[in-house]
């Protein structure tokens, strides 16, 4: 069993743009539940709208990079508001079965056949990420960071979506130490009693949603970039609920607790991974096989996740204090 390949790919997923676009996936879920207690079982369909978004964009409209951009941001807004508008006066869980029901529409969506032409179907999309690329200033070449060696490709992706990561935490941690978040939090807690107030609950949790979406539509472009493919399999259910497991271990109502979870949820899956692969090829361990070995790993993680909301239900970061929602 090498175990320094073992490590330098599990100390990788410590930087690995995949990290930060879970990262920012988990946060807009941490602004959506942790922060206004709002059941968002379905950030993988933002995920997939900023994705599709940008990719439709660029290929289909000839968009610049901006544009695409914006265009994603904009997606995301109008189905922020299209899931909100008929759920948000009810009860929490009529978004939870609205949001899941939609991010799984979405993903069937854009694989019907029809549509092929614009989203590629079960094929995806992909040849759209050359004008991020371009941008690049980092001369071509190879990168030391240590324990691995990387391109001038990826070490522009890293830098970027890393920034957009700090760039948004220090945002949603400014916005919820202002009035507004101080107001989102009090619906989090009791929300017809922010309503006796006088504020409009309705627009607050709105704006969240919104706010939390964007997010989501962030993590999907800068997944996207890193992958040069949009692929509609990766934006099933279970992405939704990783970016969960993501939150949870770091702690909901935190800003930096998403960011460390995302990070401890790869570094997990890669070790276990690279642990497991190599007693069964080692014959050490007989009774599965590779295969089975990935999937044996998702089981370890259930396991420590059910530990780790028994004996620390707040996460990680997280304050027990603000665990008790109206």
């Amino acid at each position: 069993m090498d175990f320094s390949s073992i490590l330098t790919n599990a100390l990788w997923e410590f930087f690995n743009p995949i990290t930060a676009a879970y990262a920012l996936g988990a946060l807009g879920l941490a602004v959506h539940f942790g922060y206004a207690g709002l059941l968002n079982f379905g950030q993988a369909g933002f995920m997939a709208v900023g994705a599709y978004g940008f990719a439709i964009a660029v290929l289909t409209f000839g968009a610049p990079l901006w544009a695409a951009f914006l265009v994603a941001l904009v997606c995301s807004l109008a189905l922020a508001a299209l899931l909100g508008i008929p759920t948000l006066r009810l009860r929490a869980d009529y978004l939870a079965i609205v949001t899941i029901a939609a991010a799984e529409i979405i993903r069937y969506v854009v694989t019907t056949n029809e549509l092929t032409d614009v989203t590629g179907s079960a094929n995806g999309l992909a040849a759209f990420e050359g004008g991020f690329y371009d941008l690049n200033p980092i001369p071509s070449g190879s990168y030391s960071l240590g324990f691995t060696v990387i391109s001038s490709r990826t070490l522009w992706m890293l830098i970027v979506s890393w920034a957009v990561v700090v760039l948004c935490a220090v945002l949603i941690w400014l916005l919820m130490r202002s009035p507004w978040g101080r107001v989102l939090k009090g619906i989090r807690e009791d929300e017809d009693a922010v309503r006796s107030l006088g504020k409009n609950v309705f627009s607050y949790k709105m704006q969240a949603l919104m706010l939390g979406g964007v997010l989501g539509s962030l993590a999907g472009m800068i997944f996207v970039l890193n992958t040069g493919s949009v692929q509609p399999a990766n934006f099933g259910t279970e992405l939704t609920f990783f970016l969960w497991t993501c939150l949870l271990l770091g702690g909901m109502t935190t800003v930096l607790g998403p960011i460390l979870g995302a990070m401890i949820f790869w570094v997990v899956l890669s070790l276990t991974q690279g642990i497991l692969t190599g007693l069964v090829e080692s014959g050490t361990v007989t009774f599965i096989t590779t295969v089975q070995a990935g999937q044996l790993r998702y089981i370890l993680v259930g396991v420590a996740l059910m530990m780790l909301m028994i004996f620390r239900p707040q996460g990680i970061l997280g304050n027990r204090k603000e665990l008790v929602f109206s």
